[in-house]
């Protein structure tokens, strides 16, 4: 079952599902090119070939440490669902991904001061049977998530994904793309029936 909290110790060839919000609750994505530029991150860091600078300046490299199985980025918080191979690479990625982005944020849009709220929570999965569950969590966010731009969802359903992302770990768990797509709207719909009842039950 998950642990509770911000990870203390954390644990090789582990799962972890990772929650962050801008400071005081604030967006930390204005618009559609701050959310390309995290995905721009994900491919820096976790593509097969390491990526330099404009200087020619290698940036750290990831891909074979952490593995990014799920994300989505909404307007004032983000989840991750990632594998960490080996410690502490997870903290070493998040601490990547996180800084350079509020660098890119900062300079972009003229922001002074801490963009992220203190440190990111990351919960540990030590039980396989959640893993389907997490990713279904996470793809639901939105409320338009049958289209949302900004979550991995596309990439379940279609049949490609980008280097940087990989599905395979919770898509072996359904016989189909179809198959997952019909476990995260079943949820949605029972999850509607249970507001519904919730209202009219508060009527009486």
């Amino acid at each position: 079952m998950p642990s509770r909290n911000v990870i203390k110790i954390q644990v090789p060839e582990s799962y972890y599902h990772i929650y962050t919000r801008g400071a005081n609750r604030q967006k930390i994505f204005l618009d559609p090119a701050d959310y390309k530029h995290f995905l721009k991150l994900f491919e820096r860091y976790l593509s097969d070939k390491q990526a330099t600078s404009k200087a020619g300046e290698p940036y750290p490299h990831y891909k074979n440490k952490v593995e990014l199985l799920a994300y989505c980025l909404i307007s004032n918080h983000l989840h991750l669902f990632i594998y960490q191979k080996e410690v502490p690479y997870l903290e070493k990625f998040m601490r990547s991904l996180m800084t350079s982005y509020s660098r890119y944020f900062n300079l972009r849009h003229g922001h002074t001061g801490p963009l992220f709220e203190n440190r990111y929570k990351a919960v540990c999965l030590d039980d396989d049977s959640y893993l389907q569950h997490i990713t279904r969590y996470i793809h639901l966010n939105p409320r338009t998530w049958q289209t949302y731009h900004y979550s991995s969802l596309s990439f379940y359903q279609a049949g490609h994904e980008p280097q940087w992302l990989n599905t395979s770990k919770v898509l072996d768990l359904f016989n189909s793309r179809a198959d997952y797509t019909k476990f995260v709207a079943d949820y949605e719909e029972q999850r509607n029936m249970l507001a519904e009842l919730k209202y009219q039950l508060a009527n009486y």
